[in-house]
């Protein structure tokens, strides 16, 4: 039943204008149809149809032999079919070319893309792979211009497809407009549409040819190319940009091009066309650029900020130094050339990629202590040590709670989180380099610094010296890794200083200092010690331990770098402060006790040092005991210093003693009681028995040999005094010889600067000489002398007894002349250096009046 109603007012209910209630049932039979309700136009679509309609307590409907049955309303609507769109005529792009950067300029890569497109070549998909802001969008983009508008023979493109691959629904979306286009695809069906057009990429037999090329810029995720890679076609071309480096990029046919930083070139050139107009120095230029790592995006956005800002290059660099500011602080307000990231975001996302990969959430802790130390090497057993290990197994980011006890991260974790850190060009990982395994870029350390809450700064910088501290262990005689432990540290301590120094001054401090003079730079380590000195004063005050153990370090190491009389007065002061303030029993006080002694003795007082250090052993045997390694210590220096007295037999009955006692105590291949028996075997011969000298250094050298190694410094000191002694006990041939294989071996373990390479050049110019041939002592002497004043400066003892011996030699040689000028030199050197009253002084007033007097008179010698 219906009924027509009329319209109510605006503000009223409306009634419907069809009302249907009560139906009763339909049936149909065949292929009738049967309706139970209404059946009629839609309401409100023309003059005849009904206003809203109503419908409630409809009938049954039954049909029988496929015909259709409704109960209620039912309105036919005929949709038209969707038009038929023709494919696109060639030549057509899909998607947008990234504009071309300002000041946009030629580089390598570019001619590497093109040679390997080049016809006849069987590469038809090239990836450019690299950190992120090293321009890898914009050469794919000159890549896509440059093939798009070739008009050369056989050159140019039928179909150009631009897609911005930085998700597998981005790269599914740009294939479904490429077949909606090129393919008359069904746009609702982008799956579909997606196939369709890399089916049609597909080459077929009778088709008309295409040169196509496709660009997928900025894909994150090898999985999202799974099933979407375009098919190989040598009409084809694929170019991928990526940050990723993994195995599952690479197959057949693809070839990787690494795109690095800017050359120095490329960036003055970048910099310099940027800034035209503005009045800034070639010099300033290039330190911009090298401030930035020479980072493409880096020199962008700087160069924006310049211009925005209305500064000046050396204004910005003061900014970017500045500690307090960031790299957010250090990006325009508006990023140049369409650029989507800031410099200080333009990681941040690999970041987070390369956390969720396995091993889950140590690449973010990892990454933490690598921004802290040297970007242009870190050793691989820094970041695998124990400390490094504990910090990464407490601070993984998967841990669900800080509650839940933290998992063991082995060394293999930590190497499986470098690799994947290196997958994102977030480092470069060489394990193959062992000494210099990670490398990264300077901003990406900075920006990871600058994430850093100052409670993750602090317990960063603590685990990092822990684990430099650790790599440390027995490598001194490795010159290669101790330089870049000692790089490391330089790094580490650049950015922060003051959390080395809380609660106390890391022993890293310390022990870069020790490494610098053991690796012969003993004037950069008394440097060193003089910068520590200020800064634990400042950190720490000046009663501080680790402040009075500076100072300990820093007269060590002066004396060292030649100034012998500062160091017995800086000890003799700090010896004053250390009873005062730890007092006089304290293990320290008495180690700066026999420290004063032995700067005593090397500034020539052997009788004082002899008396020191006998009151010094008297108490050590009090506070420490008789067995004690400190007590053996002062023995040993004491019987030395006896010696150097004039007591030579002295010596060798006091080294008799201690060998037996650190025998007992140490054991027979401890290393302490190795050298006691070399310092017996030395006094031995200085006491006139050479050839047992020569006998108990042969035998040393075969155990030291067997427990240290043949490379280890010990073992080429016994080889050196071995030498000496027997060319003292008449060999001097055999001298020569064991000496120069000795030069070559130390110049491969310890660097040709170190000190003791330099005193074995010295030792075998010395008998070069005796062996006869004076002037090859002569030419000998002079390179070392050269040498020596570029390692350790004119005015070090070590350098003036070269002269010395120079002279001595020249004159052997026939030039007594020459002989006695250089000896007048150098005597005046003495006493400007030394005083006039200085045994090394005196010694040369005699050398050069004996070459006056007696020109056949004798000279110095080099001790071993």
């Amino acid at each position: 039943m219906a009924k027509s109603s009329s319209r109510t007012a605006r503000d009223e209910v409306p009634e419907p204008s069809v009302t249907v209630t009560d139906t009763g049932d339909a049936e149909a039979a065949g292929d009738g149809t049967a309706v139970t309700g209404f059946r009629g136009p839609a309401p409100g679509t023309g003059p005849e149809s009904p206003d809203p309609v109503h419908l409630s307590r409809t009938g049954n409907v039954t049909v029988n032999d496929g015909g259709i049955g409704v109960s209620g309303y039912v309105h036919q609507l005929t949709v038209p079919p969707r038009p038929i769109r023709e494919p696109a005529p060639w030549p057509h792009q899909v998607g947008v070319i990234p504009p071309a950067a300002r000041s946009f300029q030629h580089r390598a890569e570019t001619d590497r893309l093109h040679a390997a497109a080049d016809v006849g070549t069987t590469v038809t998909t090239q990836l450019l792979t690299g950190m992120g802001g090293v321009g890898k969008t914009q050469l794919a983009a000159d890549y896509a211009r440059t093939a798009w508008n070739d008009t050369s023979p056989g050159g140019g493109l039928d179909v150009l497809v631009w897609v911005t691959a930085s998700s597998r629904s981005s790269i599914v979306t740009g294939y479904a407009q490429a077949g909606v286009e090129l393919c008359r695809a069904d746009p609702d069906d982008v799956e579909q549409a997606a196939r369709t057009f890399l089916a049609w990429l597909t080459p077929k037999s009778g088709a008309k040819p295409c040169r196509w090329l496709i660009i997928l810029d900025d894909v994150a995720d090898p999985d999202d190319l799974k099933g979407l890679w375009p098919p190989e076609n040598h009409r084809g071309r694929t170019l991928v940009t990526t940050r990723r480096r993994d195995a599952a990029l690479v197959a057949r046919g693809r070839r990787t091009i690494e795109v690095g930083l800017f050359t120095k070139a490329e960036a003055m050139t970048y910099l310099t066309a940027s800034l035209t107009g503005h009045d800034e120095s070639a010099d300033e230029l290039t330190a911009l650029a090298d401030d930035l790592g020479r980072l493409p995006l880096a020199l962008a956005q700087a160069a924006a900020y310049v211009i925005d800002s209305g500064r000046t290059a050396a204004a910005y660099r003061s900014l970017l130094a500045d500690r307090t500011a960031t790299l957010s602080d250090t990006v325009p307000d508006v990023l140049p050339d369409d650029q989507g990231l800031a410099l200080d975001a333009a990681w941040s996302l690999s970041l987070d990629r390369a956390d969720a990969l396995k091993p889950h959430g140590l690449a973010r802790p990892l990454l933490h202590l690598a921004s802290l130390l040297d970007p242009n090497g870190i050793p691989h057993s820094v970041l695998s040590s124990t400390p490094a290990l504990n910090h990464l197994s407490v601070h993984r980011t998967s841990r669900p709670s800080a509650d839940t006890p933290p998992q063991e991260v082995t060394a293999q974790d930590a190497a499986a989180a470098l690799r994947v850190l290196h997958r994102l060009s977030l480092i470069d990982h060489t394990p193959t380099n062992p000494h210099q395994t990670v490398r990264l870029h300077q901003l990406i350390q900075r920006a990871t610094r600058d994430a850093l809450t100052v409670r993750q700064h602090h317990q960063s910088a603590r685990t990092a010296a822990d684990a430099l501290l650790a790599a440390w262990s027995g490598v001194e005689h490795h010159s290669a890794l101790a330089q870049t432990l000692r790089t490391n540290t330089d790094a580490l301590v650049t950015w922060a200083e003051d959390a080395l120094h809380r609660p106390d001054a890391h022993e890293v401090l310390f022990c870069v200092g020790r490494s610098l003079g053991e690796a012969g730079q003993v004037t950069t380590a008394r440097n060193h010690f003089q910068h520590l000195s200020r800064t634990t004063h400042r950190h720490l005050g000046p009663h501080h331990l680790d402040t009075l153990t500076t100072r300990g370090n820093l007269a060590h190491w002066t004396g060292r770098a030649g100034d012998r009389a500062s160091a017995v007065d800086a000890l003799a002061a700090l010896a004053t402060d250390m009873v005062r303030v730890l007092g006089a029993d304290h293990p320290d006080t008495l180690t700066t006790r026999n420290n004063l002694a032995h700067w005593q003795g090397e500034a020539r007082d052997a009788a004082g040092a002899v008396d020191a250090l006998a009151a010094l052993a008297t108490d050590m045997v009090r506070v420490l005991g008789a067995d004690h390694p400190d007590t053996l210590t002062t023995r040993n220096n004491l019987a030395s210093w006896r010696g150097e007295s004039g007591d030579a037999a002295g010596a060798v009955d006091a080294f008799s003693a201690l060998l037996a006692d650190r025998r007992r105590v140490l054991g027979p291949d401890h290393p302490d009681t190795l050298t006691t028996r070399g310092n017996l075997a030395y006094w031995t011969g200085r006491a006139g028995d050479r050839a047992s000298a020569v006998d108990a250094l042969t035998a040393l050298l075969a155990d030291r040999r067997r427990v240290l190694g043949p490379d280890h410094p010990d073992t080429l000191t016994t080889r050196s005094n071995l030498a000496y002694w027997t060319g003292r006990a008449g060999d001097r041939a055999s001298a020569v010889d064991a000496l120069t294989a000795l030069v070559t071996d130390m110049v491969r373990v310890l660097g040709a600067d170190h000190p003791d390479t330099l005193t074995t050049r010295g030792n075998l110019a010395y008998w070069t000489g005796q062996a006869g041939d004076r002037a090859s002592a002569v030419d000998a002497f002079s390179a070392l002398l050269a040498d020596r004043r570029r390692v350790l400066g004119p005015d070090h003892p070590d350098t003036l007894t070269t002269r010395g011996n120079l002279a001595y030699w020249t004159g052997r040689a026939g030039d007594r002349a020459s002989a006695v000028d250089a000896l007048t030199a150098l005597l005046a050197d003495r006493r400007r250096v030394l005083g006039p009253d200085h045994p090394d002084t005196l010694t040369t007033r005699q050398y050069r009046a004996l070459w006056q007097a007696r020109p056949e008179g004798g000279g110095s010698t080099t001790r071993p």
